[in-house]
């Protein structure tokens, strides 16, 4: 698509727009070996636009994606151990792209990916308190199950905020419940339900701050809309 020079020129990180119209102006910058002149658009995709004589690197795509990932797969970009990753399902999104925080081996769920550091970055930092809710399976003493993991206050010792959990359904030595949290501490969860005598038979990941995972099948990734990644950057 075709947009001015100057944007383009900032967008590859080179300059300011301004300073890139001054470039424009003095002769700097040509597009298809011919000199640009200020105001002018064009298209990195079918045009050769070169600033002292040196071709503009158009600036990679950013892509954020969703993963619904299976239970067996680590949530690294490699294994020594040769266990499968969740990077290989989303191998064919046409770009090196990064998990955006973690699940365990055996957790599943909603799992994002990005190639947009900076992005990356406000998700996973403290501060902004990101909510995320699992369904968790449980097995053991299930009768007061959702009142006691709420009321954990520490696990192994270290302080954490208080869930919110919800009661989804119960059996006889079983229960599913909604546990939201936002601290995101290694293996929380799990952590949690060890402290009370809960055994976590299946962990999923359903949602996390405005995005939830739907229908998409397990395995299955697809790319996020424009508003969903707004979505990350607005404050609660």
């Amino acid at each position: 698509m075709a947009e001015r020079l100057q944007k383009l020129i900032a967008a590859a990180g080179l300059c300011s727009r301004r300073t890139a119209e001054e470039w424009i102006a003095v002769g700097r910058v040509r597009v298809n070996g011919e000199t640009a002149t200020v105001g002018q658009n064009a298209d990195p995709e079918t045009d050769t636009i070169c600033v002292d004589g040196v071709p503009l690197t158009p600036p990679e795509r950013r892509v954020y994606l969703m993963l619904n990932k299976p239970r067996g797969y680590v949530t690294t970009l490699s294994d020594e151990r040769g266990r499968p990753t969740a990077a290989e399902l989303v191998a064919d999104c046409g770009t090196r792209v990064y998990p955006v925080g973690r699940l365990d081996l055996d957790s599943e769920g909603l799992l994002l990916f990005t190639n947009d550091g900076a992005w990356m970055q406000r998700i996973l930092h403290p501060s902004h308190e990101i909510e995320k809710t699992y369904e968790v399976t449980v097995a053991g003493a299930v009768e007061n199950a959702a009142a006691e993991l709420a009321a954990v206050r520490s696990i192994d010792g270290e302080p954490i905020a208080p869930a919110r959990v919800r009661l989804l359904r119960k059996g006889k030595e079983t229960a599913e419940l909604s546990v939201t949290i936002h601290e995101g501490k290694n293996r929380q969860i799990r952590r949690m339900c060890a402290a009370v005598g809960l055994h976590v038979k299946r962990l999923r990941r359903v949602r996390e701050h405005t995005l939830s995972l739907g229908a998409l099948p397990e395995g299955g990734w697809r790319e996020l809309t424009a508003d969903e990644v707004r979505a990350f950057e607005q404050e609660k």
